[in-house]
């Protein structure tokens, strides 16, 4: 229900292009990703939490139904335009596809601040937009690296492993599969199979089912989001082999941060979601103030595990 009725806010505001013409407050669109994930669930309300506590401005947050929504963000993209917005905050969905639409605003004059996943740089330079367009957000190929030398460390050289991707078309789900590679190749992993579940839990599952079948043996297993090692664990589970093989996400959600504490999963990714769309509208008001920014503005990233929770306990 509360879903439904922030979607009904957004359409009214969308609707309404008087009011926010008549808005004294500066407006910013905030484009996330799948609020069904609850990574972008919580970086919504951290980002909303930071426009109450800040009172400055009005936020308009935006999500889609599934990662692979992307017309529900370039929707969205031509929305803000429309009603001309004072920035825009972005998480693309896909890398590529967003590019025209952030053009577009930039050619109205509406700053985009990429953040999250970066935006294809090639696409950029051939649409207009110069290679160094800036990002705000984690280095994810050092995230998964850090995360899966955790579970190499623990499984040992040579250990059978298989690899979850993300959604083929998000350059977040390239780099987080090459910090993957980087750890397969440096500790010699066997690996069995690397494939995409989209960033979902119930196709994770699925995947993982069908690959318990083919690779009974594997050790370990990288998910390139929590969401995915969410199903990936329930099918471990359901095939009675918690105790043989080690899982590792990204994204540190509490569901994951659970399974953890529970011994069910091994260890996750922090990129500190609750502040990242918040640190992506601070970088918009240094723009609408003059600053030239452009390039990567990192933003940390860190290893979760049973120890690190306890430790906060």
């Amino acid at each position: 229900m509360k879903r439904i009725l922030l979607f009904a806010l957004v359409m009214s505001l969308f609707c309404a292009p008087a009011s926010l013409a008549a808005e004294t407050k500066p407006v910013v669109g905030l484009v996330m990703k799948s609020l069904a994930n609850e990574f972008f669930k919580t970086m919504e309300e951290g980002a909303v939490k930071y426009a109450q506590e800040d009172g400055s401005f009005t936020l308009i947050p935006v999500g889609m139904n599934s990662e692979t929504d992307i017309d529900t963000q370039i929707s969205a993209m031509e929305n803000f335009i429309t009603q001309k917005v004072d920035f825009i905050v972005l998480a693309p969905a896909d890398s590529v596809g967003l590019v025209p639409s952030v053009k577009k605003a930039v050619d109205a004059g509406i700053p985009v601040v990429n953040f999250d996943v970066t935006l294809d740089k090639k696409a950029l330079v051939d649409n207009g937009l110069p290679e160094n367009f800036l990002f705000v957000g984690p280095d994810n190929t050092l995230g998964s690296e850090l995360v899966g030398k955790y579970m190499a460390e623990k499984l040992g050289k040579g250990a059978k492993v298989i690899i979850i991707e993300g959604n083929p078309g998000a350059d977040n789900a390239k780099q987080r599969k090459a910090g993957f590679m980087k750890v397969v190749d440096e500790y010699q992993l066997d690996l069995l199979a690397s494939t995409t579940a989209h960033w979902e839990t119930e196709e994770a599952n699925t995947v993982m089912t069908n690959l318990l079948t083919k690779h009974p043996d594997v050790q370990g297993v990288m998910c390139a989001n929590d969401s995915m090692a969410l199903g990936v664990v329930k099918a471990i589970e359901a095939a009675g082999k918690l105790d043989k093989i080690a899982v590792v996400g990204f994204d540190n959600i509490e569901a994951c941060q659970n399974l953890i504490l529970e011994g069910k999963m091994l260890a996750t990714v922090d990129q500190f979601g609750p502040d990242m769309a918040a640190n992506a509208i601070k970088v918009g008001f240094r723009i609408k103030k003059g600053e030239k920014l452009e390039g990567w503005e990192k933003t940390p990233v860190e290893v979760v595990s049973k120890e690190t929770l306890e430790a906060k306990k």
